[in-house]
């Protein structure tokens, strides 16, 4: 009690007659409008400071408020960190960490998408590269001092969010492109021969990809398709005996397709209610899929289809590639599309991804679909793809990508996207918007869909390719090898393969895909170094053609690589 009233004395004669007690100290946090602040040190004579190094804001130090250094006008605190003494720049000390972060604004970039709700994946927006944003908070910091995700106003209305990843300091260096010096040159080379946009235009900064501790992905994927039929679903105790009879150790369950919904998800009753409305009452059916399918070991990917969804359409006619004339949405290949331009269904296909990750345990979500609508080159002046933002089809599918990987990688799942065969080709873009090198930089995994029966008679030299599965997937995934050396941050690539006969409209002679020929294709891949692993494109998912075709499921194609490595 004395020793108490002893320093409340010494208080209240420091505050009436104005002494400062050089020993007196306070918790302090480095702070700064970049992602470090700069400690000191006094040089040997002790008249200078030298600067002691960079440390991530944040960081918390003893301060002695009332003892520094002055250079100028400046004054220097004294600081004890990590047993050491510093000086610090005034300004460049906090009360609180909240209080940290010093930046006003800040600039784009890599073009992104503003969240209005981080919680929901809702979107508010887009900043497109060099936009300056208005900082009004944020979230978190991270170790380096960097902040998680900020709280911004674009111009004199519109707030949002930002992940602080895809932000910088300074309008100099938002103005910049990676490696300009390497990749420009490779991809203004690229044509834009189809209208899907210029290569040029996507972003090619390295992007972070995850890995998982509760869910390592297997280094190579041997999955088997499922489609959402009750049917399927109801045996799967089948599939289990079957897979287990060989090195299969993914399942691709669909999720969504094209007017098959698989389960009455939340989202589609928020985003499309004929979804939800013709959906099966199948909720506990895929809960004990999934279980079932962890027990025994296996990864677990669900599937969704995003830009060919008819009742999606329906229900949201105004996110509709619709026709110039009559405003109507415009019918394509039996179906009906909505914009790959528009961020409603962008909202959509992730909100149900996440419900679907989080309600049965999904390890990844496999998007199809994503890209615009085929063969369009007849039609393109009479249809209106409510493009807001003016970009072109290759920069949507790429930003797409890029929101679904952020908000997917939030409930702990990695995000895998399908793409064309045709994208593997080097020196255009795509019709409809699938670029290789900008998709495989952001996506977790890239899934191409090189079937034999879809390349025509002659390609890459090979007459009818859909009769020599090796020659055409080694020819094809040599082309894949181009594109991933030219892409900073691929993704893994797991390829679909042709688990179905040659269609009759093709070739009446077509070889049947049995064991031999899906081994044949599978080694192609592989004998190409795409060593990711493979999916089985059976629509059906009929498991005595999957029996028939168990011998290719019982090579382990990475370890036998491996090996002649």
């Amino acid at each position: 009690m004395k020793t108490t009233k002893y320093i409340a004395l010494v208080a209240l004669a420091a505050a009436l007659f104005g002494c400062k007690d050089p020993e007196l100290t306070e918790i302090r946090y480095l702070a700064s409008a970049t992602t470090t602040a700069r400690l000191y040190t006094l040089n040997e004579e002790g008249t200078a400071l030298d600067p002691a190094g960079d440390f991530a804001r944040g960081t918390s130090v003893v301060a002695y408020p009332n003892s520094y250094k002055k250079a100028g006008e400046d004054r220097y605190i004294k600081v004890l960190f990590e047993g050491s003494e510093f000086y610090v720049h005034e300004s460049a000390l906090a009360l609180t960490p909240r209080e940290v972060v010093r930046e006003q604004s800040i600039w784009v970039r890599t073009p992104a998408t503003l969240i209005a709700d981080p919680e929901r994946s809702t979107i508010a927006g887009f900043a497109d590269k060099n936009t300056q944003l208005t900082v009004l908070g944020y979230d978190s910091l991270r170790a380096d001092g960097s902040v998680a995700t900020y709280r911004v106003r674009v111009g004199e209305s519109g707030e949002g969010y930002i992940y602080g990843k895809y932000t910088v300091f300074t309008p100099e260096e938002a103005a910049k492109r990676y490696k300009a010096d390497l990749y420009d040159p490779i991809h203004s080379k690229v044509k834009n021969s189809f209208g899907g946009g210029k290569a040029i235009g996507c972003d090619f900064y390295p992007v972070e990809k995850p890995a998982f501790e509760h869910n390592p992905m297997p280094k190579a994927c041997y999955s088997l398709y499922l489609n959402a039929g009750t049917n399927v679903l109801k045996n799967i105790e089948a599939y289990i005996a079957l897979a287990k009879e060989s090195k299969i150790n993914t399942f691709v369950i669909d999720i969504k397709d094209n007017e098959s919904p698989g389960y009455k998800a939340d989202a589609m009753a928020t985003y499309s209610p004929t979804n939800h409305k013709r959906a099966g009452d199948k909720e506990a059916l895929y809960r004990k899929v999934v279980s079932r399918l962890h027990e025994e070991g296996f990864y677990v990917v669900g599937r969704i289809t995003c830009f060919k969804d008819s009742y999606f359409v329906k229900d949201n006619p105004q996110c509709a590639i619709t026709e110039k004339a009559t405003g109507e949405p415009f019918k394509h290949n039996k179906a009906y599309w909505p914009s790959g331009f528009d961020r409603r269904v962008w909202e959509f296909n992730v909100a149900l991804a996440k419900e679907s990750v989080e309600k049965f345990g999904f390890n990844e979500i496999n998007f199809d679909y994503v890209r615009f609508p085929d063969r369009m080159s007849k039609v393109e002046d009479i249809v209106d793809y409510h493009n807001r933002y003016g970009e072109s089809k290759v920069q949507a599918i790429q930003r797409f990508v890029q929101y679904a990987c952020d908000e997917i990688h939030k409930v702990g799942a990695y995000v895998s996207i399908d793409v064309f065969g045709e994208s593997a080709n080097p020196g255009y873009t795509t019709a409809y918007g699938q670029y290789w090198p900008a998709i495989s930089n952001v996506a977790d995994v890239i899934s191409g869909m090189p079937y034999p029966d879809h390349f025509s008679n002659g390609y890459y030299g090979i007459q009818k390719p859909w009769n020599n599965p090796y020659e055409i997937l080694y020819e094809w995934g040599k082309r894949v090898q181009g594109r991933q050396q030219v892409t900073p941050t691929p993704a893994v690539v797991r390829t679909w393969v042709q688990a179905y006969n040659v269609m009759r409209h093709v070739d009446k002679n077509g070889i049947a895909y049995d064991a031999e020929n899906v081994e044949k294709e599978i080694r192609g891949l592989y004998d190409a170094g795409l060593t990711g692993g493979y999916i089985t494109w059976l629509a059906s998912s009929n498991i005595e053609k999957y029996r028939q075709q168990l011998g290719a499921f019982q090579k382990d194609y990475y370890a036998e690589w491996h090996q002649e490595e």
